[in-house]
């Protein structure tokens, strides 16, 4: 009997090497006694939603240990906060209730993401010693920051009235789907569906199921078999290998990042879904973009909306006098963006690169006279989808690579030991990753009207069907499956 406690213990209890994740099979059973208890308390409203609070708390627990309290302290601030905002009359005071909000959200991230780094840089300049200290990050905590700061800049800006329920904020902002990797919901978005307290029909039951198993394949069969089995091989030691497996290797990690983000979003649209929550798409097939603003437009669409709404916008956007402060403002939000994710160079060149992409395509638009309605012809629009996909796949070398050495290491074999000759043996080596990769990619560029009338015939079939078929995607999930968690990337942002 010891040895049972002792068991479920370790397993229901913090562990920094096993999180809760949507592709755990522990997250599974949770999951289908957390609906059983969910359609229970159906008619009893206040109920449900505190019993979705603490299963919330507890599931971000398991990823992040005691900083689930946290997260229940910025719900307690923002709350207080918002009605503050809300009732204030003068523009000083409000003004200086969305900076204390700032100022203490981005500290958070601060503390958290860069203390260390900016500690260690001051310490290399004067010479001094400095022991690293032993900080927590807590799991998706730039996601619900953004969403904090969101909700109190829409109070300013008179978009949405504060929340007066405080079970229903805190509902909103520990909602276990989006909470560690996305989409960054937002407040205007999601209250009025907590509120309205709306049961989820048996169209999204279906939409959801559907979404869950494009999320798991996406995850567990392509981003995550492709990642331990080549993609982190080359990215470890790129001059071990010719310039045509590194360039497979950047392909390979561009769909990876992809498969592995926009799988976790599909599955925490999904769920929210089957709890009669809809949230707005984050992908849109990135990779048909046919430039790169296009593809800030397709790929993590909420992220992008928040950096254009509340940095871009606010650093004065487009609405400047001259052009270079607008395509300053473009680099730095983009430059910014890429520091979010983390105290590292390489993201913060990756963000540059982007931005100075941006830059181009907006100068390339107006050298050309191209407007909105320019509609080109099938060469022109491979084109312009070849060469955007290049770009953007090359801005993610610097996104995986560990250093601007191992840049240099790819691109010197790319660009000097290209060897094409060694694609025969590449196929004959590594033919299950190909078949992934061209898999992955094939999904990826099919229309868009196959998937949903794919989703619509789903939603069709008889729920018996709809299990069986879920069944069948979790046999073969196990059976390629590495016996190693794989974190999805996007939980250390």
């Amino acid at each position: 009997m010891n040895d049972i406690i002792t068991s479920l213990k370790n397993i229901l209890l913090y562990d920094p090497q096993n999180p809760l994740l949507f592709n755990t099979g522990l997250f599974l059973v949770l999951f289908v006694a957390f609906l059983l208890i969910y359609e229970l308390l159906s008619g009893h409203r206040t109920l449900k939603m505190i019993f979705v609070i603490l299963f919330s708390l507890y599931f971000y627990y398991k990823s992040s240990a005691e900083c689930c309290f946290i997260l229940l302290g910025v719900c307690l601030f923002d709350y207080i906060l918002g009605n503050l905002l809300g009732a204030a009359k003068s523009n000083l005071l409000r003004r200086s209730m969305v900076a204390i909000n700032v100022i203490v959200n981005i500290g958070m991230l601060v503390y958290f993401k860069y203390f260390n780094l900016l500690i260690s840089a001051f310490t290399s300049i004067t010479g001094t010693n400095f022991d690293p200290l032993q900080i927590i990050l807590p799991a998706g905590i730039s996601f619900f920051t953004f969403r904090s700061i969101s909700y109190i800049v829409d109070i300013y800006r008179g978009e949405m009235q504060p929340c007066n329920n405080f079970l229903h904020y805190t509902f909103y902002l520990t909602f276990f789907p989006p909470l560690l990797a996305g989409p960054v919901v937002r407040a205007k978005d999601m209250l009025p569906q907590v509120k309205e307290a709306a049961p989820a029909t048996q169209e999204m039951i279906s939409s959801g199921l559907f979404l869950i198993i494009c999320g798991l394949v996406k995850k567990v069969i392509i981003a995550d078999y492709i990642s331990g089995n080549f993609v982190d091989r080359i990215f470890d030691n790129p001059s071990l290998y010719t310039g045509f497996e590194n360039l497979m290797g950047v392909y390979g990690f561009t769909l990876q990042l992809y498969c592995d983000f926009s799988g976790y979003s599909d599955m925490a649209i999904g769920l929210a879904l089957l709890l009669g929550f809809r949230f707005k798409d984050n992908f849109n097939s990135p990779f048909k973009s046919q430039s790169p603003t296009e593809f800030w437009r397709r790929w993590h669409i909420s992220l992008s909306l928040w950096l254009r709404d509340y940095l871009y916008i606010p650093l004065g956007g487009s609405r400047t006098k001259h052009k270079w402060h607008s395509h300053a403002n473009l680099v730095t939000t983009m430059a910014l963006g890429g520091l979010w994710h983390g105290a590292s160079l390489m993201y913060i060149i990756w963000g540059f690169w982007n931005g100075i992409l941006l830059v181009l395509h907006k100068m390339y638009k107006n050298i050309l006279g191209i407007g909105k309605d320019d509609k080109p012809g099938f060469l022109r629009r491979f084109l312009n989808i070849f060469c955007t996909f290049n770009l953007i796949a090359f801005g993610f070398m610097f996104f995986r690579s560990e250093s601007m050495e191992k840049v240099k290491e790819m691109m010197h074999q790319i660009l000097f030991s290209f060897h094409a000759d060694v694609a025969p043996q590449f196929l004959d080596g590594y033919l299950l990753i190909v078949i992934a990769i061209i898999t992955g990619y094939a999904l990826h560029f099919t229309p868009h009207s196959w998937f949903v009338w794919t989703q619509k015939h789903f939603a069709k079939i008889p729920y018996v069907v709809q299990a069986l078929i879920i069944a069948l995607v979790i046999l073969i999930i196990i059976q390629v499956r590495s016996s190693d968690l794989v974190p999805f990337i996007y939980l250390q942002y």
